[in-house]
Order: C-alpha cells, then sequence, then structure tokens
C-alpha cells in the first residue's frame, strides 16, 4: 500500500471541539496543584482542567514491576512524583503506561506527552505496563481502566503533560536549591538541569534523592504547543524492535516456571451447560496431566499444547444445549422485523419529522441491514493464572485490566489486593479484549489446578465464542423539497443494547448510546430529524467491535446520503458540501479528501467486463472528522475489488504523525475485510464460522493502495484508531452503488447480488 504523507494547510482554531477531553488553549497554561499534605510519596492530585474531572495520580514510594518490559525493575530509592514517572539515582528513567498496548501506538505517543514536558530523550525511557488500578489508571474520557473508544491520548492529553512538567519543576526546583539560586534562572534539557549564568549543569539521577524532598508545586507551567520538540514528529515506535526482535512477551508468549498448557472446549451452543464428559481415552495420551471442568467448559491441561490438543480432541463430550439450541440469523431476524413495527424510544428529535413527512415532496425509504461480527484477533484469547490458597496471578493481554483483577477476586473469593495481574503486550485487541470472560473461564479452572496453567483457546473456539458486534436492522425515510434538499429525516436502529450490559449507567431512558451513536447529532443541516431505538436481545452477549455504534450508522447514515443525492440528481460530494455550511471542519476533511482522490477527473478504463466507481464518505466520530473516498472495480461475477482509499482527517492536534497514518491505514484494511466479506451467522444455537478460511480477512495481495492527508489544527487531539473502519463501509457501498447502480443496503456485499 502507498503512504503518502502530504499535509494540508488548514488550521481550524475557530470551531468549539465536542472533543470529550478539553485542551489548554493558553500558549502557556499554567496548571493548579493542590498543596501537599500528605507525605509527597503518598499522593499527587493532578487536576484535569476543564471538565476532565479529578485524575488522581498515586505515587507508590516502591512500585511493584507490573511486567518484564525491562531487566531491572528496582525502584529502592527511586524518585517517583506519581505512578507515572520513576526516576533512579542512576539517571534511569522509567515511564508507568497507564493504557495498554495492541499495535495502536499508545506506548509511543503516551512517553511522548511525557517526555515533552520532562525535557527527556526517549531514547533514555524505559516502559513498564501499569499494574490493575481503577483509580491511579484511570482514563478521565471513559472514567475506568479501560483502553479503547478511541479514548487513549484524548484521556492522557493533558494528565500526561502535567505529570512531566510536574516531575520537571521538582528537579529544577532541587537544581535550584542545591546551588542557592532562583528557579527561574535553571532550565532543564535533555535530562539534566543547567544554570547557564554560572554554566553549572547537573543529571536529573543526581538531582532525584533531594528532588524527592521538596513539597509538590502548586503550579506547573505546560510548554507552549509552538516550543514542542517531540509532540507532532514522526518518531518511531518505541514498542518496534523488540516485537521485530522476538523479544516482546504477549499474552500467549507467558512463561512461568512449572507451567503446564490447557485447552478449552465451552458448550456449542450458549447458555448450554456440559451434562457427561467421558476421558478414558484423553487420559492414555502422553502429555496429559488433567481434566478439569466447570458448568459450561471443560480443559485439558497437559505439558504442551499439543498434547492439551489431542486430549481434548479424544474426549466424548455430552451438552445440555438449553433453551438456545434453536437460535438462528432467521429467528433473529423476524424478531427483528417484528419489534421494528414498534416506535421504540425516542434517541433524538428535533423539529417535527412526522409532520414534514405528511407534507409534499419526493419521499425515499430504505431499509439497511448489519451483520454480527466476530474481532478474530491475530492472538486468539489466552489466560496464564496461578492459583494458591492465599494469592492468585493472573497473566493475560487484556484492555481492562482492573476488570480482570476483579473477576479473579470474585471467583476466587480473594481480596482483590491479593490478586496481581501481570499485563502484557495484546496480539489485537478490536474490543474483544475489553471483554473478561476469558479470564473467568481460566481462573474457574485455575483453581483445580496445582501450579500455574496457561489456557490457550484454538483459533475455532476463538470465533466460536466470541462476543460478537451486534446484528442491526435500520429503516428509513426522507422528504426532499422541490430542490432535492432534505425536509425531514427518520431513522429507526433495531438492535441488542450493547452498554446496557457493559456499562449499565449508561443505558438511559431506554436508549442505548452505543446502538444511536453517528446515527443522532447529524453533521447535516436537515429542519426536522427524529431518531428511534428499538431493542430487540440476543440470546448470546454482544460486545465492541472496532469503531463500535459508528461502523453500523455511519454505514447506512452515509450511505443514505447517497440516496438522496442520486434521487436529487446531484452529485454525491457537491450535495454533502451544500449540507454541511455550518460545518466548517467536515467541509475540510470533505474537500481535502474529494482534491486528493481527483473526484473531479474521471476513473481510468478498466479491463473488459470490470466497471469501476468512486464513492466518497464523511463522518464525525471519536472527536474526529475524517473523510474517505474510494475506488472499486466490479467484475462480471460481481467481484468487488477495492482499488485505493483516500483518507483526510482533521483529528486535532497530532502527537505523532507516523501513529496517525498507521492507524488510519490498518482501520481501512480493517473495514476492507469486514465489507467484503465479514459475518458471523448462527443455526441451531451455533456460529457457522470457524477459522479464516470461512471468516475471511483481507490478504495482502488484496490490499488496496491507502493515501492519508492529515490537516493541521490546534483544536485539542482526537481519538484515531476506529475512526478509518468507519469511514470506510459507506465509501465501498457508494462506490459500488457508482459503479453498477445497485446501492449497498446489506453487508457483506454479496456479489450475486450484484450480478443479479
Amino acid at each position: 500500500m502507498s503512504r503518502q504523507h502530504p499535509v494540508a494547510t488548514h488550521d481550524d482554531r475557530g470551531v468549539a471541539s465536542a472533543s470529550a477531553f478539553p485542551c489548554d488553549r493558553a500558549a502557556n497554561a499554567v496548571i493548579a496543584v493542590p498543596p501537599d499534605s500528605t507525605s509527597r510519596r503518598n499522593f499527587l492530585r493532578i487536576i484535569a482542567g476543564g471538565g476532565g474531572g479529578l485524575l488522581l495520580g498515586v505515587a507508590l514510594p516502591m512500585l511493584a514491576p507490573a511486567n518484564e518490559i525491562v531487566a531491572d525493575n528496582s525502584t529502592d530509592g527511586d524518585f517517583a512524583p506519581d505512578a507515572f514517572i520513576r526516576i533512579a539515582p542512576s539517571g534511569q528513567v522509567t515511564f508507568v503506561m497507564p493504557r495498554v498496548e495492541m499495535g495502536q501506538g499508545t506506548y509511543t505517543s503516551i512517553s511522548m506527552l511525557i517526555a515533552e514536558e520532562l525535557e527527556i530523550s526517549l531514547a533514555d525511557v524505559r516502559l513498564e505496563h501499569a499494574p490493575a488500578d481503577d483509580v491511579l489508571y484511570r482514563d478521565p474520557v471513559i472514567g475506568s481502566q479501560i483502553t479503547g473508544a478511541s479514548a487513549s491520548i484524548r484521556g492522557a492529553w493533558l494528565p500526561m503533560r502535567k505529570a512531566g512538567a510536574t516531575c520537571r519543576t521538582l528537579l529544577v526546583n532541587a537544581a535550584a536549591q542545591s546551588w542557592n539560586v532562583d528557579p527561574s534562572t535553571c532550565k532543564a534539557e535533555n535530562g539534566t538541569v543547567t544554570h547557564p549564568p554560572t554554566g553549572r549543569r547537573t543529571t536529573y539521577g543526581d538531582l532525584s534523592g533531594r528532588a524527592a524532598t521538596l513539597p509538590i508545586p502548586q503550579k506547573v507551567t505546560l510548554k507552549d504547543p509552538h516550543d514542542f520538540r517531540l509532540v507532532g514528529t514522526p518518531v518511531k515506535r518505541l514498542d518496534s524492535p523488540d516485537k521485530v526482535a522476538g523479544r516482546a512477551v504477549f499474552g500467549i508468549d507467558v512463561a512461568v516456571p512449572g507451567m503446564l498448557i490447557a485447552t478449552v472446549a465451552a458448550s456449542p451452543v450458549v447458555g448450554g451447560k456440559l451434562r457427561a464428559v467421558d476421558d478414558r481415552r484423553a487420559r492414555q495420551i502422553t502429555g496429559v496431566r488433567q481434566i478439569v471442568s466447570i458448568d459450561n467448559a471443560v480443559a485439558v491441561v497437559a505439558d504442551d499444547m499439543w498434547a492439551a490438543k489431542r486430549g481434548l480432541s479424544a474426549l466424548k463430550l455430552e451438552w445440555d444445549e438449553g433453551e438456545n439450541a434453536g437460535f438462528s440469523n432467521a429467528t433473529l431476524i423476524a424478531r427483528m422485523e417484528q419489534a421494528a413495527a414498534s416506535n421504540g424510544v425516542i434517541a433524538q428529535k428535533i423539529g417535527d419529522a412526522s409532520a414534514a413527512l405528511r407534507g409534499n415532496g419526493k419521499h425515499i425509504e430504505a431499509r439497511y441491514e448489519l451483520p454480527f461480527l466476530a474481532h478474530a484477533t491475530m492472538e486468539p484469547m489466552n489466560c496464564t493464572v496461578h492459583v494458591t490458597p492465599d494469592s492468585c496471578d493472573v497473566w493475560v493481554g487484556t484492555q481492562v485490566p482492573a476488570r480482570a483483577q476483579e473477576t479473579a477476586a470474585a471467583i476466587t473469593g480473594l481480596p482483590k489486593e491479593k490478586v496481581k495481574v501481570h499485563g502484557q503486550y495484546l496480539g489485537g485487541g478490536f474490543g474483544r479484549r475489553l471483554e473478561v470472560d476469558y479470564v473467568t473461564q481460566s481462573v474457574s479452572f485455575a483453581r483445580q489446578v496445582q501450579g500455574p496453567v496457561k489456557f490457550i483457546w484454538t483459533r475455532e473456539e476463538d470465533i466460536q465464542h466470541d462476543i460478537p458486534r451486534t446484528y442491526y436492522l435500520n429503516r428509513l425515510e426522507a422528504v426532499l423539497d422541490a430542490r432535492g434538499m432534505p425536509l425531514a429525516w427518520t431513522h429507526k436502529v433495531t438492535g441488542a443494547a450493547v452498554m446496557a450490559r457493559y456499562l449499565p449507567s449508561t443505558f438511559k431512558n431506554g436508549v442505548d448510546p452505543d446502538a444511536v451513536n453517528g446515527a443522532t447529532n447529524l453533521l447535516y443541516a436537515i429542519p426536522n430529524v427524529q431518531i428511534n431505538y428499538v431493542r430487540v436481545e440476543t440470546p448470546m452477549p454482544i460486545g465492541k467491535w472496532r469503531g463500535v455504534g459508528p461502523t453500523h450508522n455511519v454505514f447506512v447514515v452515509e450511505s443514505f446520503i447517497d440516496e438522496l443525492a442520486n434521487t436529487a440528481q446531484k452529485d454525491p460530494y457537491e450535495y454533502r458540501r451544500s449540507l454541511l455550511a455550518n460545518q466548517p471542519r467536515a467541509n475540510t476533511v470533505l474537500e481535502l479528501a474529494a482534491q486528493k482522490a481527483g473526484w473531479d477527473q474521471p476513473l481510468k478504463a478498466g479491463r473488459a467486463g470490470v466497471r469501476a466507481g468512486r464513492g466518497i464518505s464523511v463522518q464525525f466520530a471519536f472527536a474526529s472528522y475524517l473523510s474517505q473516498v474510494a475506488e472499486v472495480e466490479v467484475d462480471e461475477n460481481g467481484e468487488v475489488r477495492i482499488r485505493r482509499v483516500v483518507c483526510a482527517v482533521d483529528c486535532g492536534h497530532v502527537v505523532n504523525p507516523d501513529i496517525v497514518r498507521a492507524q488510519i491505514e490498518s482501520g481501512v484494511i480493517f473495514g476492507c475485510s469486514a465489507v467484503l466479506w465479514g459475518k458471523i451467522t448462527f443455526r441451531n444455537g451455533r456460529i457457522e464460522q470457524g477459522n479464516f478460511n470461512d471468516y475471511r480477512v483481507m490478504r495482502i495481495n488484496e490490499a488496496p493502495a491507502i493515501e492519508v492527508h492529515i490537516v493541521r489544527s490546534a483544536e485539542p487531539p482526537g481519538g484515531i484508531g476506529e475512526a478509518a473502519t468507519s469511514a470506510l463501509f459507506p465509501a465501498v457501498g457508494n462506490a459500488v452503488a457508482a459503479a453498477t447502480g445497485k446501492r449497498i443496503r446489506k453487508l457483506p456485499i454479496d456479489p450475486a447480488l450484484i450480478k443479479a
């Protein structure tokens, strides 16, 4: 794929940000920090300004290592002004990462924010995974220790800079005290403090002991963004060298002395129970040590994975499939159709859409359908556990360390402080590792085994026991005036309530915020809008999937906007521009994407029998504005090939442009897989897909050329890890419609329907 790096010169400073986490607008923001009321090594309160809330950064006098990312984790005598930074007398600096690293670049970007204010080179920094702690390492955007919702940099933007600035200020004050000079005459640079008038210089390590005795400063000054030397530059990923060299430890790589290996078979039907196990043949297999079971699953514990798999295959299992044995996609869709006949609850109402729809004008109706989707992370679910009578150690790659700790404590009956979660690198998350079902299961099994056990799901177990994105049914209606512009817009979303299960406090007045995210608060200027939500639950738990609510609603909204443009016989790009007159940032990315894609130029003719088309989309999601243009080819069999994707993004202040580009490219590829092939189907209560032969992902030879164009912005950072996936769906669907004249209202794209 192409990696082109042109940067537009737009600087949209006049629009109030919709980011969930504010940014300091002053050139030199002065942040108030309350005076120290206890030992400086016990508490540091960092106030997140402008509505960000209170972030507690509790400093640990002897911060226990979270993981062996670094060789030497000794903290004796270290200067630890908060929960994120440690400086040893030797001068070694350690950053404790409050978010997890699953390939999205958080470790590098967050380190850049701290190092920027601390005035230190990233080459001198070591990293640690944060331990489970829902107070110290809470994401201020989400409200708990979670890595997700494209919130990591939004939540880190102020707190991590403040942490670095506070530490820098203490070190400067320590040097000034030592030299008996005014701190304002001292300067921090590259891990040292200097006194230019006298030429004196000393290192952070030498200052660490004195700095540890000083009170927390009541005010710290953040750098003017114009003075940034790291933030905004394409710094190389800090985690890449270990990953390339094979030194990085993912959950599946964990090796603990005396560890056994286990693999698992859970009930093939959700809600089913294990009725009986005949394990006589399995016990005869060399290397098999133990067969353990819980109410809905069985595990074979062995010396290695091969023995465990052979043992599992040798088991004769009898299941009580329960009441969900008849569940299928067809039965669910029938229920959804019936439920969608009701109005459900109103999620948003502007004007009077019902009255407008009864008036004169051109009426358009559409029905859109989106499938269940699996996460299919590169690293299947796994968890290593060692349970003793008075402790529980869990080695796991998880997006929710505190939740993992809580479920392990609940299963073992131990207090939380007796449960230690050792965080690992994640071989993909995409929302799957926001769940703790695999941790709960592993701890439940491990209680029955002496010593540590690593539980590994096979790929089939991973896909067939996923917590998928739910099925969605959408009905839309609009009426156009004489100029072809929308007078009214209604959108009824029917589907399960993700947040009612995952975070019940957000489920209010019968509306699931995830289900309607991207359907409410349209960018477009439409005078009468009504969004309704109809809740239809599924037997299995459903969860977050990369792009969450916008993955389905942006597809529906942007596809329907294209339908309106076609009905009005107007260019889809120009039609959007006319509806975005009051959305300058959205219009900027729309125009940039169209310009870079050559929207006004005809597509080159392909080979005989192949039709080409170009489609466009624009969105505001995860506090970022993004537009995509997709170019596709459709052959005589209806097969779609995505040739090129051009993306323009305004994600506010960019911390690392290379990471932004990489996340856009990754999101595009993830979206390509889903829009062309992604679907999970149920039959007789079972997921029918089991591996990449029938749950297909895009291969490297199928990948489109991808161009990313970043708009310069002084706005607070937005999220970028999921945005490109959402925008890709409608861009491709609209391109196929342009090529074939057939509107894509159901995903994945079905070549047979296009051919017909």
